[in-house]
């Protein structure tokens, strides 16, 4: 079976993307890039019930490299985001606060100094059907120097050197559109200097650690 470790990682964050409210029913997709070929999870399939056998694999124009199910509808987005960056992992969600932000503004400011992970305040790309050539093309144009976007009238995505740092990276951005959405509710939120922005990106190149493994 081909890519079968990055079937099993793909399984896991499906089941964690459920669990951490990301998506709803079958809704989102993830993706994983190994050398020419890219794992992928199917279209609408449960994700309760994906095994690492479900997982699809593709080429990077799209092409099925083996028989199975019928890979994601966003095809398009994930191989257009391998092909513009140096991604290795493409996370694409549907999660409450982005996706209502989506609908009425055209980025996420920086209220919050996490956003350096994403690269800057966050575009929002504009609205195309699902799984069309034309959302590919406004999700890479929105995401030129991010990590990630959000998808007009729609969810978000984002992506890293890992599937790890891919997902974090949309964890961390559902939670500061949470967090932009609920301070608007109570006034004009405070928004941090591009300055400030930079600064805390370098910072966070070296932050964290990893700890040792019992013996």
């Amino acid at each position: 079976m081909l890519l079968h470790d990055e079937r099993v990682q793909l399984v896991e964050y499906c089941r964690r993307m459920q669990a951490d409210a990301l998506t709803v029913g079958t809704s989102g997709n993830l993706s994983i890039r190994s050398g020419h070929h890219i794992a992928i999870t199917p279209s609408g399939a449960a994700y309760e019930d994906l095994t690492p056998e479900s997982i699809c694999v593709i080429d990077l124009d799209g092409n099925s490299v083996e028989d199975g199910l019928e890979p994601s509808s966003e095809v398009p987005m994930h191989t257009s985001v391998y092909k513009a960056t140096d991604a290795k992992a493409v996370v694409h969600t549907h999660p409450l606060y982005a996706s209502t932000l989506s609908a009425v503004v055209d980025e996420l400011p920086a209220v919050h100094y996490m956003v350096a992970l994403l690269g800057g305040p966050v575009r929002v790309a504009p609205y195309a059907t699902f799984g069309s050539p034309e959302l590919a093309d406004n999700s890479i144009k929105a995401m030129e120097d991010r990590f990630g976007a959000i998808l007009q009238n729609h969810g978000a995505t984002t992506y890293g050197d890992s599937l790890a740092k891919a997902y974090t990276r949309s964890v961390y951005l559902e939670w500061v559109c949470q967090m932009y959405y609920q301070a608007k509710l109570l006034g004009q939120p405070n928004i941090l200097p591009d300055e400030e922005i930079a600064r805390v990106a370098e910072k966070l190149t070296t932050y964290g650690q990893t700890v040792p493994s019992s013996s």
